[in-house]
């Protein structure tokens, strides 16, 4: 009886003693309002941007986790250079011949085909662009599931189709969609016998509608080992590993690719990527799995830190200045015998229950935040609330930045002599400042350093967006060739051309920033070896519609009767790289190896133009003539776009009654091919001055503490005759001290970062003396004006009410 009083006695003094210490904690932040909102600011800032980046980073690297036997699929991947990404891209008899010659080792394989189809239902058309054409096996090799029809027979008949759950209510509303039949390019009727939950934000393949890829297994194309245009992903056996399977595929390659690819010159292996590493792969050309970069990521985690980093140092550095204004308090609580370890826990947990104040705060802002965070990711995250995970990661975040925020203020106040302290008298010391300093300098080195990073990045942007690329993308419309306007191109394009708002059309296989296919040529005067070029196939208005620069020769024309079977034209790359300038270029010959019965005369070369991203060197490319095409390039003419476009779309829609009139501006390529970029460099931005202000707020707290320690000796010196002028100076020149050594610091850590950020562009814009100096200034300007506030009120004050103060 005796032990449990004296246990439960126990119990309940370190309850009451909770209490008490909880107390106390509420009472300093009451006491300090402006330190409190500084801390809980910055701190609530910092937590809700780490809680963004979590769900982020979380996100980025679940891709494809959730697929049944995701550790043993795999993407097989095409290979013409060791030394290059490989390519997604292989032809439909893969799959099949896979399966007959690694039986025992491959499982089961599944083609995949991204496609864009015309879909009719309830005299209604929709230009879909998330058409997967797949084998009846798709839906039980992945695991995507059917909210209705079974996964195994559900893509069993040529005419079936699954859509999703978001497809089937666009389509058909409320109404069941199972049985309904649907159009599809306008000749075949598939019936609706499966509904698949919507395809989750982090799966590398996407898809709105589901067709079988058998009704196409007829078709010469699609027999062909060279029609490269659908994915393969096989599922090994368990026991099997991916290094044994590719010991064997140059033996499959040699049997059944290279004798279709004899005489071109081309020589393809074979790889495997597991499916959980597709997302971070190179994106490859037109490679309609979805991709994300390792680099964003890091970024993304870096911020984060640095942010928090940011908001701990406020919060140790105001903690510490106060340490003065709380001697009496420590000194009185060691006399009543008050322990050290004790006075720490009390400090301490002062920090972490701001901290938990700091983390339930922002759960409120993220749940405001999250529909503006969707817009700048490009795609909806949910907060998983139901996940012991974010939990457990905002647990870790109140103990990890409460904690680190928290220590060293309380090593130095439970430090304190009691003697001193109840003195009152007490100094934190030189050391004291100079770590406050310190922690000045790294927080504005971050600040300086993301500043330096936008700076940077917003300057390439604007250098790539206003390069010459070397053609004309303005008032430019590109109009994909559907099938209809395939069919009847050459009525199409007459049609346009009647009007008088239009001044050029071409039909191309590739417009600028789209897709430019490679091949192997044999070249006049160097027959003993192969070149390899990239390809352009387009009608004779190609020069003129994108405003191209002949630099010798001629441009392709009607009016040579050879032109459209014998001749070509290059770029200054082709010939610069056979050893030719462009003047001897002119009547030599060059055969593709693939498509070429015989030669082709060189006729014209262009100045080179920046058919590709600015990441890139302009390669070689040649241009052959032809009358089809993937795209439609109309140039309209300069005054009213809005007339230009309805020509356009009347046209096409005389021509292609049955499609939606699509259209997309040549200069907009520019958002569409850095969009990775743009992204970056909004977040950078972004974040760059929430950090800068959650540090101009720490230098404020620390020039108020200045101005406090110093109030007589301003008074003093007003007295004896100091200007306002004079004692703004000295306040200024003590607090933007460490400002300035922030700048050195961060100038030569934040050249490097970027400068290796630099390197993945081709053409880019140098990295400046004045971008530091700027950075520097904007750092320092924000410094100026935070402290500048404290310090005018402090020197425009009455001397007397300065004196006498205690």
């Amino acid at each position: 009886m005796i032990n449990g009083g004296e246990n439960g006695y126990h119990f309940g003094g370190k309850i009451f003693m909770l209490k008490n210490y909880f107390t106390i904690a509420w009472r300093n932040l009451m006491k300090s309002k402006v330190f409190s909102f500084i801390n809980l600011f910055g701190l609530t800032v910092s937590i809700t941007v780490c809680e963004m980046i979590f769900l982020f980073v979380m996100n980025e690297f679940s891709f494809d986790n959730f697929h049944a036997n995701g550790d043993k699929i795999f993407r097989v991947m095409r290979i013409a250079d060791p030394a290059q990404p490989g390519v997604p891209w292989v032809s439909g008899p893969y799959a099949k011949a896979l399966l007959n010659d690694f039986p025992g080792e491959i499982k089961q394989a599944v083609r995949v085909m991204p496609d864009i189809d015309l879909i009719s239902c309830k005299n209604r058309s929709f230009n879909e662009k998330s058409v997967v054409l797949a084998d009846s096996n798709f839906f039980t090799f992945f695991s995507f599931p059917l909210v209705k029809g079974d996964p195994a027979t559900a893509l069993s008949e040529p005419n079936n189709i699954v859509l999703t759950e978001t497809t089937a209510k666009r389509i058909f509303g409320n109404e069941d969609p199972m049985g309904k039949v649907i159009s599809w390019d306008k000749d075949f009727k598939l019936t609706v016998t499966g509904v698949a939950k919507d395809v989750p934000v982090n799966s590398s393949l996407n898809f709105d509608l589901i067709v079988p890829i058998t009704g196409l297994d007829n078709m010469p194309m699609y027999k062909s080992w060279t029609n490269n245009d659908l994915f393969v992903y096989v599922q090994l056996e368990k026991q099997v590993s991916r290094a044994a399977v590719e010991r064997r595929f140059p033996a499959f390659m040699d049997k059944y690719v290279a004798p279709h690819l004899e005489g071109t010159g081309f020589k393809f292996g074979l790889s495997l990527t597991p499916l959980k590493d597709v997302y971070f792969e190179a994106d490859s050309d037109f490679d309609k799995a979805k991709h994300g970069s390792r680099k964003v990521v890091y970024v993304f985690l870096s911020i984060a830190s640095l942010i928090l980093v940011i908001a701990c140092i406020n919060f140790m550095n105001l903690s510490t200045i106060r340490a003065a204004e709380r001697s009496k308090e420590v000194g009185l609580r060691k006399v009543m015998g008050a322990r050290r370890k004790s006075l720490a826990g009390q400090f301490i947990g002062e920090s972490l229950l701001l901290a938990t104040l700091s983390c339930l705060l922002s759960v409120g802002l993220l749940r405001l935040l999250m529909p503006f965070y969707g817009d700048w990711l490009g795609y909806r995250l949910q907060v998983p609330w139901s996940s012991g995970y974010f939990y457990a990661f905002l647990l870790g975040t109140i103990l990890v930045g409460g904690g680190l925020a928290g220590i060293y203020p309380a090593l130095i106040l439970s430090a304190f002599s009691p003697v001193e302290a109840l003195r009152g008298k007490l100094n934190i010391g030189k050391g004291g400042a100079l770590f406050r300093q310190a922690l000045v300098v790294v927080q504005f080195a971050i600040s300086v350093f993301l500043i330096t990073g936008t700076v940077v990045i917003a300057r390439q942007m604007i250098f790539m967006k206003n390069r010459d690329l070397g053609y004309n993308p303005e008032q430019t419309l590109l109009v994909p060739l559907n099938d209809d306007l395939g069919e009847n191109v050459k009525r199409f394009k007459q049609e346009l051309l009647v009007n008088t708002g239009i001044t050029s059309v071409s039909m191309m296989t590739g417009e600028p920033g789209g897709f430019f296919d490679g091949a192997m040529f044999r070249v006049d005067g160097q027959e003993n070896k192969l070149w390899r070029a990239r390809t352009e196939f387009a009608d004779f208005d190609f020069v003129k519609t994108l405003g191209l620069r002949i630099i010798a020769g001629r441009d392709l024309s009607p009016e040579y009767s050879t032109d459209s079977s014998s001749a070509v034209l290059l770029n200054r790359m082709a010939a610069s790289s056979l050893g030719w300038t462009p003047q001897q270029a002119i009547g030599k010959w060059i055969k593709n190896t693939f498509r070429d019965t015989s030669r082709r005369m060189v006729v014209g070369v262009l100045e080179d133009f920046n058919y590709t991203s600015l990441k890139q060197q302009v390669e070689p490319l040649v241009i052959s003539p032809a009358h089809y095409g993937a795209m439609a390039v109309i140039r309209l003419k300069a005054g009213n776009l809005q007339n230009g476009i309805a020509m356009v779309k009347r046209v096409c829609h005389d021509v292609a009654p049955a499609y939606p009139f699509e259209y997309s501006f040549l200069d907009r390529k520019f958002d569409e091919l850095y969009r990775k970029d743009l992204r970056e460099q909004r977040v950078l931005s972004f974040f760059s001055w929430l950090a800068i202000v959650i540090a101009g707020l720490g230098l404020f707290g620390l020039a108020s503490f200045t101005v406090v320690k110093r109030t007589k000796e301003i008074g003093v010196r007003k007295v004896l005759g100091s200007s306002v002028e004079n004692i703004i100076l000295l306040l200024l020149r003590q607090l933007l001290k460490p400002v300035l050594v922030a700048t050195l610091i961060a100038a030569p850590i934040a050249y490097g970062v970027m400068h290796s950020w630099l390197q993945g562009f081709a053409y880019r814009a140098g990295l400046e003396w004045w971008i530091f100096v700027l950075s520097a200034g904007i750092a320092l300007f924000i410094a100026l004006i935070t402290v500048s506030f404290r310090a005018i009120k402090a020197a425009v004050a009455n001397p007397t009410t300065s004196l006498r103060s205690d």
